[in-house]
């Protein structure tokens, strides 16, 4: 299975006048290193949960929006490259987008966030065997846009973030520039972030994450067979639906009226597919937070034996998020009053735009050594097989379970 998602920042010149700068201001030698690798005081776990409440702030507004759509998003492509973004602002700019990503600054000095953010983004590069998890972020600069050589050591040495010239004053030039970065970087699933820019555009910044997962007890293909999907009560889709029995971690939440199932992958990965009974998706939606989701993964201690019945889908979305972003508090980014003097050292700059494309894929894919590499509990005591049926509208995250992290956000209301 794969996920894959990309989110482009846009940032147009306030005043050009100020942008006419000389060449030759992305000299590497200049970058830092030697933040790379220090500890931080904000643990990964601290990390993790106020990252969860962002993404499920966003879910919300998201789903909100149509809730009969599929949502599909990556919160941690979207603060990273905030949080990239934040390097450069200053004043009630920079309070309101760590504040927006959920921070609270008189808990965590905004240095703690980077080195967090910095450390977070190194686990996930580190190579595995099993789970392929590749995550970059690049600027793509206009020729003759200086750019402080503060900001750019910072972006180098906290995120790895690359730097690239681009001629803005001719858009579909640039254009291809920053889609073939990441259709390379995303293995061709994103192919065109970027589109409809215009020659005041300055400066792009870019985000993008790719994961690949195998299940770590693959579904087989050849039972995997036509059935209904239900969108409601009154319409349904045919769907392929994958099936397979296995015993994993379940939970029934009576409280939220849903069901909750871990499938792990081979390696450092698993998804949590939430089913909501009939009619109680807004329930489980407006309960959605941290301390749902430390909830859920807590009682998940128990293994229960079930048949699992699972659609085979592949979905998109492509979302302009300026708007939710400014509901979420993070407003002045997109205005004449945004301070992000912290780039070029004068108030010249604006966001634009914010685009987020993502991609999710889900098949019977496996791996054949996933007895070999996974461990196997003995089962202390019989088990009442349950049957799970995912034909109606449902949600699901993946996270990367070394540094418990939360990477993608789904919500499939029509796996067609």
């Amino acid at each position: 299975m794969a996920f894959i998602a990309a989110l482009g920042l846009l940032m147009a010149g306030i005043c050009p006048a100020v942008l006419c700068f000389p060449d030759g201001i992305l000299e590497r030698d200049t970058l830092l290193h030697e933040d790379q690798g220090i500890g931080t005081q904000l643990d990964s776990f601290a990390l993790a949960s106020i990252n969860t409440d962002f993404a499920f702030s966003l879910y919300k507004k998201l789903a909100l929006q149509d809730p009969d759509k599929n949502v599909v998003f990556s919160p941690l492509s979207i603060s990273a490259a905030l949080a990239i973004l934040s390097l450069g602002a200053k004043g009630d700019t920079l309070q309101e987008i760590l504040e927006g990503l959920k921070f609270n600054l008189t808990e965590t000095p905004e240095a703690d966030i980077h080195k967090g953010f910095g450390h977070l983004l190194q686990s996930l590069s580190q190579p595995e065997d099993q789970v392929k998890i590749s995550t970059g972020s690049a600027l793509f600069i206009e020729k003759g846009l200086e750019i402080l050589a503060e900001f750019q050591e910072k972006t180098k040495a906290l995120y790895q973030a690359e730097a690239f010239m681009a001629n803005f004053q001719q858009p579909p030039e640039a254009e291809k520039l920053i889609n073939d970065y990441v259709s390379n970087h995303t293995k061709g699933m994103i192919k065109e972030l970027m589109s409809g820019l215009d020659n005041t555009v300055v400066m792009v910044l870019v985000n993008y994450i790719y994961f690949k997962g195998k299940w770590k007890t693959p579904f087989d293909p050849n039972v995997t067979f036509e059935s209904e999907f239900y969108l409601d009560e009154k319409r349904s889709v045919k769907v392929p639906m994958m099936k397979i029995k296995l015993t994993t971690p379940y939970f029934r939440d009576e409280e939220l009226n849903c069901t909750v199932v871990e499938l792990k992958y081979a390696g450092n990965a698993s998804a949590l597919f939430i089913l909501p009974d009939q009619g109680k998706m807004q329930q489980v939606e407006a309960s959605l937070q941290p301390e749902t989701l430390k909830k859920w993964k807590d009682s998940l201690t128990s293994r229960q034996k079930i048949e699992l019945y699972l659609p085979k889908f592949s979905v998109s979305t492509d979302y302009e998020l300026d708007d939710i972003l400014s509901e979420l508090g993070i407003k002045k980014i997109f205005s004449k009053e945004a301070d992000l003097s912290g780039i070029t050292g004068a108030k010249n700059l604006e966001v634009s735009r914010v685009v987020h494309k993502a991609v999710l894929d889900v098949a019977e894919t496996g791996t054949e050594a996933a007895a070999a590499t996974g461990v196997i509990l003995p089962i202390r005591k019989r088990l009442e097989e349950i049957t799970v049926k995912f034909d109606r509208p449902f949600l699901m995250l993946i996270s990367h379970t070394g540094v418990q992290t939360t990477l993608f956000v789904a919500k499939v209301t029509n796996p067609k």
